[in-house]
C-alpha cells in the first residue's frame, strides 16, 4: 500500500456516483493509507451509504447541506465521533439551476443566480469554517473548479459562481494561513460527472477538449483530477496555498 496520506483523515463532500471526482478522491485516499468521512445532504445520505460500500474500506456518512446553518454548526461535533482531527477537507460541490446555464446568461434572475453562488462558491467558506475546529497546522482544504478566467459556452452563471469560488479560495488561504491551514484548488477539464451532464449543451465543451489538449483528454476518466486533490491534501505541498493546479491536459496554456 502507498502511504502518501497514511493515517490522515479527510472529510470529502460531493460523492454522488462512482463517476464523481469525489468518489475517486475517496478511493485513492483510502488506497494511500488514509481514513475518509463522507457527507451528503439529508435525503442523499442513504444513496451515499450504498455508494460508499463500493470503496476499498467502509466510510461513515454524515448529513451535510452546506446551505443549512444547523448542519454546519454541528458538523465538527458529529465528525468527532469518528476522528480527533481533520487533515484534509475536500469541497466538490456545485449547483446552478438550468435556467441560468445553457445560453441563458442574459435571462438569469437573481434568485437563481444567488442559489448558484451560495451553493457553488460561498459554501467553500461555510465548509472550511465548520470544519476548522478539527483542523490543525498542516491541514488542507482542497476544492474543484472549472477554469473561471474564460467565458465558456453554455456555462454562463455557473462560470460566474466558479469565479467567486476561486476568489473565495484566495481569501480563505489568506485568513486560514496564520493557523497553518492550506487552501488550494484543482481546475479539472470537462468530465462526464453528474454535475457536468446536467449542464445544457455540455457537449459543446467536451467535444473539442481532446483536440486542444497537448496531452490529450479523456472526459470519462476523473482519476487525474482526483490524484491532484489527494496530493494537495498530503504533506508534499507544505508551503503552497491559494494555488490553482490545472489538470486539463494543458488546454489552459493554449491560444485559439
Amino acid at each position: 500500500m502507498s502511504t502518501l496520506v497514511k493515517d490522515k483523515t479527510l472529510l470529502i463532500t460531493g460523492v454522488l456516483k462512482e463517476t464523481s471526482i469525489a468518489f475517486h478522491v475517496a478511493r485513492l485516499t483510502q488506497e494511500q493509507g488514509a481514513n475518509v468521512i463522507l457527507t451528503a445532504p439529508g435525503r442523499q445520505t442513504r444513496l451515499l451509504s450504498a455508494i460508499a460500500r463500493r470503496l476499498p474500506k467502509p466510510a461513515p456518512v454524515l448529513k451535510l447541506d452546506v446551505t443549512n446553518d444547523d448542519d454546519l454548526a454541528s458538523l465538527a461535533d458529529r465528525a468527532r465521533e469518528h476522528t480527533d482531527e481533520l487533515h484534509g477537507v475536500v469541497h466538490s460541490i456545485g449547483f446552478a439551476p438550468q435556467s441560468v446555464m445553457g445560453g441563458n446568461f442574459l435571462a438569469g434572475t437573481w434568485p437563481d443566480v444567488s442559489t448558484a453562488v451560495e451553493v457553488s462558491a460561498f459554501s467553500l467558506k461555510s465548509l472550511a469554517v465548520a470544519a476548522k475546529p478539527l483542523m490543525k497546522p498542516g491541514s488542507a482544504v482542497a476544492g474543484l473548479t472549472f477554469d473561471a478566467q474564460f467565458a465558456w459556452p453554455v456555462y454562463d452563471w455557473m462560470g460566474v459562481a466558479k469565479a467567486a469560488f476561486e476568489a473565495t479560495a484566495r481569501y480563505l488561504a489568506r485568513d486560514l494561513g496564520p493557523d497553518g491551514i492550506r487552501v488550494n484548488l484543482v481546475s479539472a477539464g470537462p468530465l462526464r460527472t453528474v454535475a457536468a451532464t446536467s449542464i445544457p449543451g455540455f457537449d459543446q465543451m467536451e467535444n473539442t477538449w481532446d483536440e486542444r489538449a497537448p496531452l490529450g483528454w479523456d472526459v470519462t476518466n476523473p482519476e487525474p483530477a482526483a490524484k491532484a486533490v489527494v496530493a494537495l491534501c498530503s504533506d508534499w505541498f507544505p508551503a503552497t496555498s491559494g494555488e490553482i493546479v490545472h489538470v486539463d491536459g494543458g488546454v489552459h496554456i493554449m491560444g485559439q
